[in-house]
């Protein structure tokens, strides 16, 4: 996958989420130029929400 604003390909990176105060880190798709992060939707649709959940119930 190519990065729409660099056109370079696009490499794995672990990359860290904050969310209400709280991190997680997923390996993602990361523009090695820019930085520009590519979450799929399985991803933000699937373990991130399910931790948006959690940390909203508390």
């Amino acid at each position: 996958m190519k990065c729409c604003k660099c056109n370079v390909e696009m490499v794995e990176k672990k990359t860290t989420f904050d969310y209400l105060g709280h991190e997680a880190s997923y390996p993602v798709l990361r523009c090695p130029v820019c930085g520009q992060a590519y979450v799929p939707e399985e991803l933000a649709a699937g373990k991130i929400a399910d931790v948006e959940k959690l940390l909203e119930e508390k």
